[in-house]
């Protein structure tokens, strides 16, 4: 017996020793430049937050981070992501097992008769009872690699599905932060429209009244009645698309529309600094990037699990137990073992077919390099490109300010003029029109700027940085 176990002990060692068939592993490079290149001498300071799972707090609306921390509980693509990790997690321990023997328990109770006229050593006919019973063990002596890499090919694969999760997480933080801060700037077109509507309806009375007392014309009263009814027309329509906005929220945080609401806003918050770093962080930050390679990494595996059925696999059995016929199964005298066969087998021909899954998986590896190469170009696109808008859109935004402030004070001056007389009411009605476009141009280019700082922080991978939450 104790020789059993040294040779069992001798055999492991041997299959720990063995040898890899996988090529040799490296991140293939990436085209990362020194510096972001529409980043400039603009960019503000860094702001930092205290958990980089909760980038949003940047925005300081408590409103926004209540609804982001519902997306965890509540999102079903985000519990989905979790359920494909989970999967991906039971693969990586089922292969894992299979580097450990395998051992069961059985038993055996037989009873037969041999014939007199056998063949080989006839004699007398005979009736015997066969009673058997103890564990059995299997194991394959992994001297080319198969397992380990199999193992190794599971583990990289399981990585990727986690980093899925942090991104499929990650996402949906975006579209939720994305949709509010439209919302919201809806919420800011509303309270124009509601001012704008009160004041369109003091214009209209006093053209009425300058018309009922012979001072305006008809054509004036009309032209009043129809700028106010067209303000009213927009303030009904921008409520309808508010709704479909909140609706949105709704489902991303895992409630029903009929159930949702949230109530109107006044007044329009700033973007906030992102800090986004330099371009070698974002390989290390954006979970697709990190979730790509270790697709890379999975395939290379996969390689040298292809390569080693192209040799033997070695496996050991063994087993031990008891086996009488007649009288107690247990005992001394009854007790058995066995170390083997040591059986080793070859495919000798199979139509190439070994050989073409090498290529597959090689294939497979030079597409999952590709993909990861593109993944990485996309993202430092990304990137630049929302920092080229933000820069633009706040450079616009100062301009548009100075424009709306012009526009009002053209408005209040024509009012003026129309009061006194000095103008008709064709005057008031092209500022009145010019000033409300202006207001709404000044509107939209702030929600424009909010949807940009979302986005920077999403084609960052989160909080430059900082680790994203996984």
């Amino acid at each position: 017996m104790r020789r059993a176990r040294s040779v069992l002990a001798a055999t492991l060692a041997a299959s720990l020793a063995g040898c890899s068939l996988a090529p040799p592993y490296s991140v293939p490079p990436s085209p990362a430049a020194p510096a972001w290149k529409e980043a400039g001498p603009w960019q503000p300071a860094a702001a930092t937050v205290q958990d980089p799972g909760t980038w949003w707090t940047l925005f300081d609306d408590p409103v926004l981070s209540g609804l982001e921390a519902r997306i965890e509980a509540g999102n079903p693509d985000l519990a989905a992501a979790v359920a494909r990790y989970d999967q991906a997690d039971a693969a990586l321990r089922e292969s894992r097992a299979a580097a450990l023997p395998s051992a069961s328990l059985g038993g055996q109770a037989e009873r037969a008769r041999v014939s007199a006229g056998r063949p080989l050593s006839p004699g007398t006919a005979a009736t015997y009872t066969d009673l058997r019973a103890g564990p059995s063990l299997d194991y394959e002596i992994d001297l080319f690699g198969r397992v380990r890499n199999a193992i190794k090919a599971s583990a990289a694969q399981a990585q990727a599905s986690a980093d899925d999760v942090a991104g499929v997480r990650l996402a949906l933080q975006a579209r939720l932060a994305d949709t509010y801060v439209q919302m919201r700037g809806l919420d800011a077109r509303i309270a124009l429209l509601r001012q704008t509507v009160g004041a369109f309806q003091r214009a209209y009375d006093l053209t009425d009244t300058r018309h009922s007392g012979g001072i305006a014309s008809g054509i004036d009263v009309s032209r009043a009645a129809s700028l106010l009814a067209s303000a009213r027309a927009e303030l009904s329509g921008i409520a309808a698309d508010r709704a479909a906005f909140e609706h949105a929220i709704a489902v991303l945080v895992g409630e029903s529309p009929s159930a949702f609401a949230l109530p109107v806003a006044e007044g329009q918050g700033a973007p906030p600094a992102i800090p986004v770093g330099v371009p070698s962080t974002l390989l290390e930050r954006r979970p697709d990037i990190i979730a790509a390679e270790r697709r890379i990494a999975a395939a290379n595996a996969r390689i040298g699990v292809a390569r080693a059925a192209l040799y033997p696999s070695i496996t050991l059995s063994g087993g031990a137990g008891f086996e009488t016929g007649n009288g107690s199964v247990i005992g001394a005298s009854t007790g058995f073992w066995a170390l083997g066969p040591l059986s080793a087998a070859l495919s000798i021909f199979d139509g190439g077919a070994r050989r073409a899954r090498v290529r597959i998986t090689r294939a497979q590896y030079e597409e999952a390099a590709a993909g990861y190469r593109s993944t990485v170009l996309a993202a430092f696109r990304e990137v630049e490109d929302d920092l080229a808008r933000a820069r633009d859109l706040a450079a616009q935004e100062q301009d548009q300010q100075t424009a709306t402030a012009a526009a009002e004070r053209t408005r209040d001056l024509a009012l003026i003029r129309y009061r006194e007389g000095a103008s008709d009411y064709l005057e008031v009605v092209t500022a009145q029109t010019a000033a409300l476009d202006a207001q709404r141009s000044l509107l939209d280019l702030r929600t424009r700027r909010m949807q940009i700082a979302v986005d920077t922080i999403r084609a960052t991978g989160g909080i430059p940085g900082q680790a994203p939450a996984s």
